[in-house]
């Protein structure tokens, strides 16, 4: 590949990213849940009901988009609407016991490195988590 090592490093980061993608909607599934839900119940906060608008911006799709996902999360008793304290015409969305239970269920599963990230020696992975903490931070 031609180029320079950092443009190399994203398109690794990136392949490996998307070769996982099936071994992540196995485990999303197994939770009943599709990628979109999934990643809904991430940026929904339990402890503070959100807007539908600010969920939307949040998984940086159409508000149209999320009234679809909201209904599946609602379906399966994770979530409620409500009418805004302030404005009754906004919906807000408010996470159940269940979706904070299934939410944390989420986190793990996304947390759980793909296998071949896993079988790094340890030295090269707390690099690997080193270097991508810099670039971040």
């Amino acid at each position: 590949m031609s180029g320079n090592a950092a443009q190399e490093a994203w398109v690794l980061l990136t392949e490996l990213f998307f070769a996982d993608k099936p071994r992540r909607a196995a485990a999303l599934a197994e939770l009943g849940l599709a990628p979109m839900q999934a990643g809904a119940l991430q940026v929904l906060d339990p402890e503070r009901p959100m807007p539908m608008s600010a969920l939307a911006q949040g998984l940086l799709c159409d508000n149209s988009n999320v009234t679809g996902i909201v209904d599946r999360l609602e379906a399966a008793g994770l979530v409620q609407r409500r009418p805004d304290e302030h404005d009754r015409r906004v919906k807000t969305l408010v996470v159940t016991p269940k979706g904070a239970e299934v939410r944390a269920q989420v986190g793990e599963a996304m947390a759980t490195p793909p296998p071949a990230l896993a079988a790094l020696p340890a030295t090269d992975a707390r690099v690997l988590r080193d270097l991508l903490r810099r670039a971040l931070g």
